[in-house]
């Protein structure tokens, strides 16, 4: 295992770009689970689902590798900072392009009850599945095989993000067709993304961990005693 040392100001520059791709995330997948949208298996089983599955993941994968890189520590201070401006972006973002058209500045004026339950049921979901992935992930993550802690980590986030957020969202929804089909599409969503993170993001983690601590060392100088230390794992290393 190798040790890293960050200054504060490193830690507080990372916090800052950490925070800022956790809400552009957040709010962006917010908007696009309003679109649903269905696929006809070759057996005739139609499969419905919504663009959201497609972007929240990065969530996850962003967490896990602050955890690794950074310490837990680190990884709670950017839930504590992201939850309330990402439930004020999501509501915002979401009532200014409401069905992909922008409805100008006034729209912000009326209370969107629909959108507002989206936008906490995104708030709920994301603390409790984000607090969930780093508590497995801190737990696994010294194990000798580097793929193990993200992918626990991924199955059991994904798992209460995914029930918290369309059980708050949409049973008893005014939107009929995902108040109707909303369990369905919380099942498909969170296959979705196991098979997303499975194939894409496992692969994207072990190379992005190997970059960055690639470029960590080498942009490793000495610091002052009051650095705040960090212990990562390399990909394939071990304690």
């Amino acid at each position: 295992m190798q040790n890293y040392r960050f200054t504060p100001a490193q830690q507080q520059q990372a916090l800052r770009w950490l925070v800022f791709f956790h809400i552009l995330v957040i709010a962006a997948s917010n908007y696009l689970v309003q679109f649903p949208f269905s696929v006809t298996l070759p057996n005739g089983f139609e499969v419905h689902s919504t663009w959201g599955a497609l972007s929240f993941p990065f969530i996850f994968l962003a967490t896990d590798l602050t955890v690794r890189i950074f310490g837990q520590s680190l990884a709670r201070r950017i839930i504590f900072f992201v939850m309330l401006p990402a439930l004020l972006v999501s509501y915002a973002f979401s009532v200014l392009f409401q069905e992909g058209a922008w409805t100008g500045w006034s729209a912000l004026a009326v209370f969107v009850m629909p959108v507002f339950r989206i936008a906490l049921a995104s708030f709920a979901a994301y603390v409790v599945g984000q607090i969930l992935d780093i508590v497995v992930f801190n737990r696994l993550r010294r194990l000798k095989s580097w793929w193990i802690a993200p992918t626990a980590s991924t199955f059991a986030g994904n798992a209460v993000d995914t029930v918290l957020f369309f059980s708050i969202a949409f049973a008893g929804s005014s939107d009929a067709f995902m108040a109707a089909n909303w369990p369905h599409i919380a099942f498909v969503d969170y296959l979705f993304k196991l098979v997303i993170g499975t194939l894409f993001f496992l692969p994207a983690y072990g190379l992005i961990l190997n970059i960055l601590t690639r470029k960590l060392t080498t942009l490793h100088q000495p610091v002052a005693t009051e650095a705040v230390s960090a212990q990562p794992e390399a990909a394939g290393q071990s304690n």
